[in-house]
């Protein structure tokens, strides 16, 4: 089967800015994207959990969104303008898809 490359960009944020990412995924013109909970990780404050928050507000979620390789720096400049102010991570990683006009 025939693949093609892409750019996989993977944002961890928490839930409170994700209106905002949205927002600048749309203006970048990603067309689409998976939002996951995310349940627990450790980071340089160390380890932390989901367990016992009362509301999602308090927890992190994770986008991720597939994207043309020359699209790709202006999704992550995009994506900066909200992460940069926010707890958070973003990864980009190269991959393979088989529909381009998917992404």
């Amino acid at each position: 089967m025939q693949t093609h490359p892409a750019s996989r960009i993977e944002i961890i944020i928490e839930t409170p800015a994700l209106r905002a990412l949205s927002r600048q995924l749309d203006r970048a013109g990603v067309t689409g994207y998976t939002v996951l909970p995310v349940l627990g990780g450790q980071g340089r404050s160390g380890p932390w959990t989901r367990e016992g928050e009362i509301s999602a507000a308090g927890g992190m979620v994770a986008v991720l969104a597939v994207v043309a390789p020359d699209r790709a720096e202006r999704v992550l400049e995009s994506v900066f303008e909200v992460v940069s102010r926010q707890i958070g991570l973003v990864s980009v990683s190269e991959c393979r898809v088989v529909r381009p006009d998917r992404v």
